[in-house]
Formats: structure tokens, C-alpha cells, sequence
């Protein structure tokens, strides 16, 4: 291996010349500055400089090896040699001092309750960035508030004097056991919210018997999810197709090889929704010196600097190419219609999920569990029911939203920001409470029901003459109290 001074990598500092380190290795990336997802600015700020620090925190590691091609991998920089940026002593601003008092004086576990706890105390503790990204949902935040606000439209129909002594809510899903209807559903950028990442998540879900999916632009690598998982795991992947189809095989083919059981690919994101309390968060320094600021585009936020890759072209017939680089079964994660859910089946999809992306794409689409009695009357009348699994996420915060999902038909459910929630504020520990208050939650609404196993769940148990109608939904004061209010820029004149 070749080893290159600290001062020889500082001198390629600009636009046309463009080194940086990362973990101790010297990457000529000139080339490949104008397909960064996060945009040019962000590795022009390291150019010539050792960039792990920046790199780590939302990169998993192994997407270097993804990405470039081995030539650009120039040597090893000599540590010696390297050139230490003068250190500033950092002044805590009074926000951060603030929040690192509230961490002090956060509840003990113990006392979280439900879900909505987790998010009071994540909206708390949480960096600024982390909650602006893992919170935001589009423009006016509608369907995020919908999602959840249309499992109050459902009403249970109980039936007693039945012996529900002993209740067994597990399933399977896509032929893998789950010890209740959950799956955790892909969310990105896990190390926000924690040191650890996704991985948190990963040892939380084998705790509890359930399956994590993978997501595309996760902080941890595919290798560093996979080497935690316990004995018999399952893992599910979820793929945003890359416009660089040799880059999306390649990603689909290591998820494969890493033990991923099925490919959820993501089809409601041809372009991103606008987040504000994200976009809000980022790009508000001085740019460097070699970027000019006409160039800069400061409407960004973490949400649009990762995901500027994703292939906004991606259609129905690629489903034959998706087949040809892959032998795991195939669920279109996004679906919003029966129409497309028809059109899913009929181009041999194995399952699908409905979803609106936790209503941070477009605002005012429908809720998923809103969607489901559609999908499954409609297929259910084509004779096409038994040929999909139907999952729904979004919005669902009780055991009695899981429910309420499958005695409408979903085979289970999954669950994203509540999680994330739980691991920003109490790290693994937190994850698997929130789960147990889950399953708790699930166990007693069963009996409650008069349903020992998810299979005497039936559609006749809930009542939703009101779920479409969007007229009238109960008062949620935890939902409310927990809920972030978008609200708009005050003048400061």
C-alpha cells in the first residue's frame, strides 16, 4: 500500500482536484463529485482534509467500496504527516446546554408508559438536525397527523364469554416467524439519533423475534448489521433503485449475500417531498472559499442531500430486470391505490405494503389503514387475495392500531419513527420496552376481543362505516401533546 503525506493530500483542495481521508485511506473523488447524493458542497468542505468525522455519522462504511471504483483508493496517508486543523475551543450554545440538562433529568424507562412518552422525551433530547429530520413530514404535515388520527375512525366490536386464557399473536411473514404482527420498517440515517445506528435496532428486534428492514441509506453498513444479528435473524432490505443500475444490482446482490430474506423496494419517492422542519435545519453556513454562493442551494435538509440518487424513472416493467438480479421475493412498499395494488399481483409481486411514506411525500394522500378495506375487497373480488401478503404502515402507535390493521385484512404492520424515538432517548433498552408496551398492548386488546390467535381476528370485530368519511375524528391529547406544531419563520423585523 501506498503511503501519502498529510501535505501532499492537503494540496488537492478544489473542484478540479478533489483528495479527502477517511479512515486513514486517501480517496481521489474529483471524479465523482457531481453524483454525491448529498451534493458537491459537502465533500468540497473536506477537501484535503481528513473527512471521517463528517463521513461517520451518516454513512455506513462499507458505501465507499459501493460507490467508487478501487483506482480511486490512492494509498494509506502517513499519520504523521497529517495536517491538524487548529482546534477551536467549542462554546456550548445555551440550546445545547439546555438539552444535555434535559437528558440528565429525562425519566427513568420505566416510568415510559407508551409510545407517545418516548416521543415527549425524544422532541427533548434529540440534536435539533435529528429531530428536524426524523419528525418532519410534508408541507403542511396532513397525512402525517391522518395517519395516525384514521385508526380512531375504526370502532372494535367485542365478543365475550370466550376463553382467551392463552394468546398467541404470532405469524409469519413471508413464510418467517414474527412473535406478533410488527416488523420494524426502514428508516434512515440511525445515527442521528444514536452512536450505535441501526444496529441498536437490529438487537432489538432479535430480542423480541421480529424483523428488521434494512433500510437503503442506513448509517451502518450491510456488514455491520449482519455480523450483530443473533443465531436465525431474519432481515428484509429496502431499496431505493439507484439511476445507476449496475450500482442497484450490486446493493440488492450484498443485501442477498448478507442474509437479506426479501426486497422491499420503495416506489412512492420518485421525487422528494418537501420537509420543511427539515430543510430549515441545514445548510446555514458560510460556504467554503472554492464554492460559490450562487451555486449553493441552501432549500436542502438531510432528507434532500442523501436521496438525490433515487430513480426517478423506475416503472412496471422493471420489475423483470428487478427478478433477473435477484431470487429473494419482491413487495412494492408505497402502494396508495387498488388499482396498483392489482397491477402489483399481476406483475407477480409477493407482497406489498400500504404506505405513504409516513406522510412525508405527498401531503393529503390517504392513510394506509384507510386504503386496506379497499385493496382487500377489490382483490378479494378479482380472485386475487391469495396471491399477495398485505402489510400497512404509518401512523400506528397502540397495540390496538396493530389490531385493527388485521382484522382488516393486513398480515401485519410496520412501524418506523416510534422506534427511532425510543432509541434516541434510551438506546436498545428503549427499543425493546417499546416493544413489550406493544405486544402488552396487543395481548390485552386480544382478550378484550375475545381472540386467542391473530386468526380469530375477524373483520366482523371492527366497525368502519366512519373510516372514509373524514368528517369527524376524536380528540387525541396524547397525540397532541406530543406532536411538534410546524409553524411558520417569524419576521424579525
Amino acid at each position: 500500500m501506498t503511503f501519502i503525506s498529510g501535505e501532499e493530500v492537503a494540496k488537492h483542495n478544489t473542484r478540479q482536484d478533489c483528495w479527502v481521508i477517511i479512515h486513514g485511506k486517501v480517496y481521489d473523488v474529483t471524479n465523482f463529485l457531481p453524483e454525491h447524493p448529498g451534493g458537491v458542497k459537502v465533500i468540497l468542505d473536506q477537501a484535503g482534509k481528513d473527512a471521517t468525522a463528517v463521513f461517520d455519522p451518516i454513512h455506513p462504511r462499507d458505501i465507499i467500496e459501493t460507490h467508487l471504483p478501487p483506482e480511486a483508493c490512492l494509498g494509506e496517508v502517513d499519520p504523521a504527516t497529517v495536517i491538524q486543523t487548529a482546534k477551536v475551543k467549542t462554546v456550548e450554545t445555551e440550546e445545547e446546554k439546555r438539552r444535555h440538562e434535559l437528558i440528565k433529568k429525562k425519566p427513568a424507562l420505566n416510568e415510559m408508559l407508551n409510545l407517545f412518552d418516548f416521543e415527549a422525551v425524544a422532541s427533548q433530547v434529540s440534536t435539533a438536525e435529528a429531530w428536524a429530520y426524523y419528525n418532519s413530514a410534508a408541507d403542511d404535515e396532513i397525512t402525517h397527523r391522518e395517519n395516525h388520527n384514521a385508526f380512531h375512525r375504526i370502532w372494535f366490536r367485542p365478543r365475550v364469554m370466550r376463553d382467551v386464557t392463552h394468546v398467541d399473536m404470532s405469524t409469519k411473514i413471508l413464510g418467517h416467524y414474527s412473535s406478533f404482527p410488527l416488523y420494524i420498517t426502514a428508516t434512515a440515517l440511525g445515527k442521528l439519533g444514536h452512536p450505535e445506528g441501526e444496529v441498536v435496532l437490529t438487537r432489538a428486534a432479535y430480542s423480541h423475534k421480529i424483523i428488521q428492514m434494512v433500510p437503503t441509506l442506513a448509517s451502518c453498513s450491510m456488514d455491520e448489521i449482519a455480523n450483530v444479528c443473533g443465531k436465525g435473524q431474519v432481515l428484509f432490505f429496502q431499496l431505493y433503485a439507484n439511476q445507476n443500475k449496475d450500482i442497484t444490482r450490486r446493493v440488492i446482490q450484498t443485501a442477498e449475500a448478507k442474509g437479506c430474506k426479501a426486497l422491499f423496494i420503495t416506489v412512492d419517492a420518485p421525487q422528494l417531498g418537501r420537509r420543511e422542519k427539515d430543510m430549515r435545519m441545514k445548510y446555514v453556513n458560510a460556504p467554503p472559499d472554492i464554492q460559490d454562493e450562487k451555486e449553493l442551494n441552501r432549500n436542502q435538509g438531510a432528507a434532500r442531500a442523501i436521496s438525490s440518487f433515487i430513480d426517478s424513472s423506475l416503472n412496471w416493467n422493471d420489475l423483470e430486470w428487478f427478478r433477473s438480479v435477484t431470487s429473494m421475493p419482491i413487495v412494492l412498499k408505497g402502494i396508495q391505490t387498488l388499482e396498483d395494488a392489482v397491477l402489483a399481483v399481476k406483475y407477480g409481486c409477493d407482497g406489498i405494503v400500504l404506505s405513504n411514506h409516513g406522510g412525508r411525500q405527498l401531503d393529503f394522500a390517504r392513510s394506509g389503514i384507510e386504503i386496506l378495506p379497499e385493496v382487500v375487497e377489490g382483490l378479494k373480488k378479482k380472485g386475487l387475495l391469495n396471491k399477495v401478503e398485505i402489510y400497512v404502515d404509518g401512523g400506528i402507535r397502540r397495540g390496538t392500531d396493530i389490531i385493527k390493521a388485521i382484522a382488516l385484512g393486513a398480515k401485519a404492520v410496520g412501524i418506523g419513527r416510534p422506534l427511532l424515538y425510543a432509541m434516541s432517548s434510551y438506546g436498545q433498552a428503549g427499543v425493546e420496552r417499546a416493544l413489550q408496551l406493544l405486544k402488552d398492548e396487543v395481548a390485552i386488546c386480544m382478550r378484550l376481543l375475545g381472540a386467542n390467535t391473530l386468526a380469530d381476528i375477524s373483520p366482523d370485530m371492527v366497525d368502519i362505516k366512519n373510516l372514509a368519511t373524514h368528517v369527524y375524528t376524536p380528540k387525541d391529547y396524547l397525540y397532541s401533546g406530543a406532536y411538534e406544531r410546524l409553524v411558520p419563520r417569524r419576521s424579525k423585523l
